[in-house]
């Protein structure tokens, strides 16, 4: 083995996320426990605030203001009797006082229009029924307007002053100040000290959204000091007293001097390269990076959350969506038969599918386990909504297929049940021919006799110009499913992909496990590259290359451009910042090549209505020379010898090379 290097971390501070009680914590509590013991929990010192507000406003309106009805000192004590009558009981009644303001929302405001609007209506009532000095109705409407923008101010100021009041900048120092003066209540470092300090990239919807949620939780672990955007008009601006920085004003000096120890990327919709150019600046400054938006993979509902980067989005690579309204059409009201449906593709098949309604769904698998923890998934999502069937046996039974066929009479069958570990079936190979190729043969034989309407061929990149026992077996599996479909009834198409990210036995947990026992990470080649794909595009492109499949075609997906599997260890280590972890070359596993094709010949492509699917044509094998290979296998598989089948594998599939061959030629 060879050492290739170390990495050299770099980290911010660890916080810990717990809290302790501070003044505000007490409160609350103390507040709590008056509610509790029945006492109206109502806050007397705004109580007095507001009427101080009351007092300036009637000062100026009731007894300064001359005009046509100026009052005498009785009706100056009637019109301030009914008016502090009215404002104050609505108030009381309307639960404003019980309100604690720092914390709250538009709600609150909202509250004080409503009530203070039932005050002026009973005001306006009792000055029309009681024998009072009269004042004209603009002057009514005037005193109970201009108290209400009063108590807002108030409220306003306190909520400002609370949010910004700190001990590091004058502005601060003063509001801090102001706060502790008018509530007792302390702000500034003293609620900030154990808060991570982070800097938003994104002042749009989603940041300041996210700032908001932040600066309104006062147990959030994270307080917000600026904004980076690149919005010229929103650059220079506060955002709730938040600077707004351009990129190049976010030098790593002034977020030393703001000491920000965090990044949150927060603009979902950023373009690829841009974000992993930015990734790589703050992660190489020793920046922790987090994003806020919803999870890559499974996002089935919820909101936007903080988190940490997914391995998915290290590859900085666009998301495809390939699923459309006439995918989901045509799986509506159907019986659909997935193999393999426990297993990481398979159960991502069910998920899709039972958005799309469907009559029903038979999940097989050989492995119980992963069969029954999709099917509580999905009862729980769906309940009684969805009808849901599972059938334990493998693809080899061919007498416990039957029966499955037999019970359900599946229109729709996706074969996603295969072995597809590499160095494991080099070593079992007379396993995979039977579980992958005459698995596929029973299936298409059944799917003839019972009188499905469409196959659909779960394949893989490593089928183009195979260097191994796994990747020959499922060309096998394609050259099956194209010639059933030049003398079969049943519509048969094959999809391949490439790598798929978080799928079992992929790279990425491996990664994760190394990575958590303190390394070392292994990597066979430094040289080696592969495509990848998230599990949920995967599927979408096998359900919709199914939909619109005429028969025998071969569906390929541009997956864009490939990705080092050096580079990907080294962006998993940076992202769990462990300091050093070493990468150790281990050289090239039995069958491994150095690139994976998706096409065997890329002259040969059709193109389909959607720009990242393309369809290769082969020419089809008859029903005798398929079966003649078939026999090949099977008599090679009798003798129980798994180097004898490897060579019967590589006499029916042409295409089959040594990996030495394949990998000189980018040595």
């Amino acid at each position: 083995m060879k050492k290739i290097r170390s990495e050299r971390m770099k980290t911010s501070p660890i916080f810990v996320g717990g809290y302790t009680m501070n003044s505000q914590s007490n409160e609350k509590n103390m507040d709590m426990n008056r509610t509790n013991q029945g006492t109206p929990n109502i806050r007397w010192m705004l109580v007095g605030y507001d009427l101080v507000v009351y007092v300036v406003v009637a000062i100026i309106l009731l007894v300064l203001y001359g005009g046509m009805d100026k009052l005498s000192p009785v009706g100056i004590f009637q019109q301030v009797g009914l008016s502090v009558l009215c404002i104050f009981a609505a108030r009381l009644l309307g639960k404003i006082y019980g309100q604690v303001w720092r914390y709250g929302g538009i709600q609150c405001y909202i509250r004080l229009l409503f009530t203070d609007f039932i005050a002026f209506v009973a005001y306006l009532g009792l000055e029309l029924l009681l024998p009072v000095q009269k004042i004209t109705f603009a002057r009514l409407l005037s005193l109970v307007s201009l108290n209400l923008l009063g108590a807002l101010a108030l409220r306003m100021m306190y909520r400002y002053a609370y949010k910004c009041g700190n001990q590091e900048t004058t502005r601060g120092k003063f509001l801090s100040i102001l706060l502790h003066t008018f509530s007792g209540i302390e702000a500034g470092n003293e609620k900030e000290v154990q808060k991570i300090k982070v800097a938003i990239i994104g002042a749009g919807r989603v940041g300041v959204s996210l700032a908001e949620e932040l600066l309104n939780n006062a147990e959030a672990a994270y307080i917000p000091r600026c904004f980076i955007d690149i919005n010229r008009e929103k650059v220079g601006r506060d955002i709730h007293g938040i600077p707004v920085w351009s990129e190049d004003e976010a030098t790593f000096k002034r977020l030393g001097e703001f000491e920000v120890q965090e990044i949150i990327f927060a603009i979902p919709s950023m373009d690829a390269n841009k974000k992993k150019a930015l990734y790589d600046y703050y992660k190489d400054a020793g920046y922790k990076l987090k994003v806020y938006d919803y999870p890559t993979v499974y996002a089935a509902g919820g909101k936007r959350h903080l988190r940490e980067f997914d391995i998915e989005e290290l590859l900085f690579r666009k998301p495809l969506v390939v699923s459309d309204e006439r995918t989901n059409a045509y799986y509506k009201d159907k019986i659909v038969l997935i193999t393999g449906g426990g297993g990481s593709i398979g159960s991502e098949l069910c998920r899709q599918l039972a958005k799309m309604q469907p009559k029903k769904i038979i999940i097989l698998d050989i492995y119980e386990n992963g069969a029954y923890d999709v099917q509580q998934e999905l009862k729980i999502a769906y309940g009684n909504s969805l009808d849901l069937q599972i059938e334990i046996c493998s693809i080899t039974h061919r007498k416990a297929l039957e029966r499955v066929f037999e019970k359900y009479h599946p229109q729709i069958i996706i074969n996603a049940a295969a072995h597809k570990h590499v160095p494991l079936m080099e070593h079992n190979c007379v396993e995979a021919i039977y579980n992958n190729v005459f698995g596929t043969q029973n299936l298409v034989e059944l799917c003839e006799e019972y009188g499905a309407e469409r196959f659909m061929m779960v394949s893989t990149d490593k089928a183009v110009n195979p260097t191994n026992v796994m990747g020959a077996t499922k060309r096998m599996c394609e050259m099956i499913v194209q010639s059933a479909s030049t003398h079969g009834k049943v519509k048969y198409s094959a999809t391949r992909f490439g790598n798929v990210l978080g799928s079992a036995g992929s790279v990425i947990p491996l990664f994760k496990r190394q990575i958590a026992n303190g390394g070392p990470v292994t990597v066979t080649d430094k040289r080696i590259i592969r495509y990848f794909m998230t599990i949920p595009e995967a599927s979408q492109l096998v359900l919709q290359s199914g939909a619109i499949a005429n028969n025998g075609e071969l569906f390929v997906l541009d997956m864009g451009q490939p990705v080092k599997i050096m580079d990907l260890a080294e962006n998993m280590i940076r992202l769990s910042g462990v300091q050093g972890i070493e990468i150790i070359e281990t050289g090239l596993r039995p069958g491994e090549k150095l690139y994976e094709e998706l096409l065997v010949k890329t002259e040969e492509l059709d193109k389909t209505d959607n720009s990242m699917i393309f369809i290769e044509r082969d020419t089809a094998l008859n029903k005798e020379e398929i079966y003649k290979k078939i026999k090949v296998l099977r008599d090679a598989c009798d003798t129980g010898d798994d180097l004898i089948a490897k060579e019967a594998l590589r006499s029916v599939v042409p295409t089959f090379k040594t990996p030495e061959e394949v990998n000189k030629e980018i040595a």
